[in-house]
């Protein structure tokens, strides 16, 4: 596994989302990219995954990009591949990421489970070991998540990073299916923690269709995958 960058931008803000509950960061990193002015600037390749890729309206769908806007300083990690299996050397890599381009802090986007008895759970958390964003996320008036279970990538990043800041902004949901609604309560939260200026509205207007287009992206992927299982298994069989 190893980083391809195109250009190094100094001490930006990480933000990363990874397909997890609800798909939370993975919307959530999608409609940054559609909607801020971003270049991709380098990919995350693995030996783990297939040689395979998926295409989307004529163009090529990085499985892990790197995207970068240059107004807010923000390097954005997209992710439409899962992570099963390769979360610690992904939360190395993205420490590695964060350590080459001295940034100044990492965000995590998530979705977490809300009870099955509050179906329509709303509910935003964040959870940060660090003074100065504690402060800040707490004044938005998010809550910090007190009791949970974090898997996945960020679970890896919980555990292991240290340096720079690593704060985790997690929305509620309570389905396994795109949430579109709750990946927009994370836009809200992260537009008012970094001044970005997005707009969450077109994300709940268009959640249909923006919701059909990951799961579509998801799908091809894991088509893709099966495929190249398959045709491992005809090699040695």
């Amino acid at each position: 596994m190893e980083i391809k960058l195109l250009k190094k931008p100094k001490n930006p803000i990480i933000i990363e989302g990874f397909p997890g509950f609800g798909l939370v960061g993975t919307i959530a990193t999608e409609f940054l990219i559609d909607h801020l002015d971003v270049e991709l600037i380098g990919k995350i390749t693995m030996d783990e995954s297939p040689a395979v890729v998926a295409i989307h309206e004529d163009h090529v769908v990085e499985p892990l990009g790197i995207f970068y806007n240059k107004k807010y300083n923000l390097v954005i990690i997209h992710a439409v591949t899962a992570s099963t299996g390769i979360e610690w050397k992904l939360s190395d890599i993205i420490q590695k990421l964060a350590r080459d381009l001295g940034a100044k802090e990492i965000i995590s986007l998530e979705g977490v489970g809300s009870p099955a008895t509050k179906p329509d759970a709303e509910r935003v958390f964040y959870f940060s070991k660090n003074v100065n964003a504690k402060k800040k996320l707490s004044k938005i008036g998010l809550n910090p998540l007190k009791e949970g279970i974090i898997m996945g990538v960020t679970g890896a990043l919980l555990l292991n990073v240290e340096k720079p800041a690593l704060s985790c902004i997690f929305a509620e949901t309570h389905t396994d299916l795109p949430d579109s609604k709750a990946a927009a309560r994370v836009i809200k939260v992260l537009d008012q923690y970094l001044g970005l200026k997005v707009n969450p509205d077109p994300l709940l207007e268009q959640a249909a269709k923006f919701e059909e287009k990951l799961k579509g992206l998801l799908k091809k992927g894991e088509e893709a995958k099966g495929m190249a299982d398959a045709k491992k298994l005809s090699y040695v069989g």
